[in-house]
Parts: C-alpha cells; sequence; structure tokens
C-alpha cells in the first residue's frame, strides 16, 4: 500500500503484489498523484536481501578508502562512462546549463553485465555497453553484480506500478526494458576540509535523466534535497529497510509531461561537514533502441533510448 506520512510517501511493493485489482488501482492512483506532485518516493517491501546490500556497502567503503592513485587505477576511458570518477570531474548542474564548481564528490560507476546478442551499434558498443574496469578488490565485482541484477529485477516490478498508475496494462512497459541500459553509480561524499566554493555544492541541483532511479542513501545520512511544487528545497531524509525512487526526465517526457522530474540536490548540512556520506544509486533506462513516444501530445518528441542518454551524459561532463 501506499502511504503519505508527513515526511515522505512509501510504496509498499509486496503489499501491490498481494492486492487485487480495486487494491492495486487505489495503489496507482496514489503513486499517480505522488509522480504529478514530486516524483520522489520510498519503496518498501522490496524484496531484496539485506546481505546483497551489506556486501555492496562493504566493498564501495574499501574502495574509496584506497588511495587516490589505486582508485584512479579504474579510471574511464576518454569519454567512458564507466569506472572511477574523483573529486572536481563531474558538475550535475552542467546537464541543465547552469555553470558551477564540481561537485564535491567522488564516484565509481558500472553499467550493464552482458552484451545483448546481436547488438552492433558502434555507439551502444563503445558507450553503454563498454565494460566496467573493476578495481582489483577481492569479491568488490561479484557484490557489485549481484546488487546491479536486483535493482534490475526491483525497476521491473516498480515499473508495473508505474503501468497500472497510469491505468495501461500491467506488462505496457515490459518490452521496453528487456536488456536496459542502466548505469549504477557508488558515490562518496567525503568529508569537507576547506569552505566550498561559491554555489559549490555535493551534487549540483539536476534531474535524473531516464525512467526511474533507485536510490540507497547511507543510514542515517542527510544532505538530500528536492525542489518542492512550491519552490523550496525539502530534505529527504532515509526510510529504515527503503529505497528512494524518483522519476527521471525520460519518464516525464514518455508521460507526456503528466509526471514531474523534480529538481534535487545534496547539500553539506552544517554539521556533516567533517561526516563523509555515501550513496548507492541505480539509474534505470530504457533498452538502447527503444523508442520513447509521449503517451499523449506530440509524437515529434519521440526520442531514443541510447542516444537520448548518451546526449544528456555529455552535457554534464563537458
Amino acid at each position: 500500500m501506499t502511504d503519505t506520512t508527513p515526511d515522505f510517501p512509501l510504496l509498499d511493493l509486496a503489499a501491490f503484489a498481494a492486492a487485487g485489482p480495486e487494491g492495486r488501482a487505489a495503489i496507482g492512483a496514489e503513486v499517480d498523484r505522488i509522480c504529478r506532485e514530486t516524483g520522489f518516493l520510498a519503496v518498501t517491501g522490496h524484496g531484496v536481501p539485506t546481505d546483497v546490500i551489506a556486501a555492496l556497502w562493504s566493498h564501495a567503503r574499501a574502495f574509496f578508502a584506497q588511495s587516490p592513485e589505486a582508485k584512479h587505477k579504474v579510471a574511464p576511458t576518454p569519454g567512458g562512462p564507466y569506472g572511477y570518477l574523483g573529486p572536481g570531474t563531474e558538475a550535475l548542474a552542467k546537464s541543465r546549463g547552469e555553470d558551477t564548481p564540481p561537485d564535491l564528490k567522488e564516484s565509481f560507476n558500472g553499467g550493464p553485465a552482458a552484451i545483448p546478442p546481436g547488438e552492433t551499434d558502434p555507439d551502444a558498443l563503445a558507450f553503454c555497453y563498454a565494460p566496467t574496469p573493476f578495481p582489483d578488490l577481492p569479491g568488490f565485482k561479484d557484490a557489485w553484480r549481484s546488487y546491479y541484477a536486483e535493482m534490475e529485477a526491483l525497476a521491473a516490478r516498480i515499473m508495473e506500478v508505474f503501468a497500472v498508475a497510469l491505468k495501461l496494462p500491467a506488462d505496457h512497459f515490459a518490452p521496453y526494458i528487456t536488456t536496459p541500459i542502466s548505469g549504477m553509480r557508488a558515490l562518496n561524499y567525503p568529508a569537507q576540509d576547506k569552505t566550498p566554493e561559491e554555489n559549490q555544492l555535493r551534487a549540483g541541483a539536476h534531474t535524473d535523466y531516464g525512467s526511474l532511479t533507485i536510490l540507497l542513501p547511507e543510514p542515517g545520512s542527510r544532505g538530500l534535497e528536492i525542489l518542492t511544487p512550491e519552490g523550496n528545497w525539502k530534505g529527504i531524509p532515509p526510510v529504515d529497510g527503503a529505497f528512494v525512487i524518483n522519476i527521471g526526465d525520460l519518464m516525464a517526457l514518455w508521460t507526456g509531461g503528466r509526471w514531474t522530474s523534480t529538481l534535487h540536490r545534496v547539500v553539506t548540512p552544517p554539521d556533516w561537514a567533517t561526516k563523509t556520506r555515501m550513496s548507492i544509486a541505480y539509474f534505470h533506462q530504457p533498452n538502447w533502441h527503444a523508442e520513447v513516444k509521449p503517451l499523449s501530445g506530440p509524437a515529434s518528441e519521440a526520442v531514443t533510448s541510447g542516444p537520448y542518454l548518451m546526449s544528456k551524459f555529455a552535457a554534464a561532463n563537458g
């Protein structure tokens, strides 16, 4: 069920799976309301094993605890999307045309585990299906791949809820996400030993690019904020045992603007400047060749998933 608490709306996926048609329709209607207003909610009853989550936390911490030299051994190839990005290499606000100092974060980024049979598009092979340069840390690759696979399955279940929310057949989106080109990031926001530059944040204000994002904030961490419909920045606290999900630009386009891809950012609360902050983000993206047409509105706004994603990536990293 969905439960709009004073702080944050919740979606219980287990309750949705167990509900009959009327119950699912009621949950879908509430999800539709949330996605029209902010597009942010927390997901409980997700079924992701706790040991899979714990393993990735452990290995991500071990990776970021290494020396800069060790981490840079798995830096991306020029123009490539995967590997280690150190502090000062990305400014997310640039993806929406805002010129800001680099974000105060570092990340490790990875993509799909396999190339679909018969894929020959050179851009797809060089970009989304480029190999992930895993660090030489025992167990890291296995922990990463296990968590990624769980997120891919979870995203498919959430897309079923989205279909019901839009009064479509539950499997409406399934043909578009048979071989998704989703990316995943382990993010580390280091403790700050000096005052940030003007307008410099841990992650600048941005919208996500794809269909939906599944975020796992570090328990107890603070700093994620969304821009409310009233134009105010509101903090989003982690919800125990839940993932934070939000829709991206592609889903807003897909719904013909019915749903909102909300601006969000990561700031540094005063009592967190001396603390590190971590999160794991899975960015769900339909198949490379999927043509995404608005459910309503002009067909001229249709895009192809892969090239669309590449253009967004280039804007943020140019």
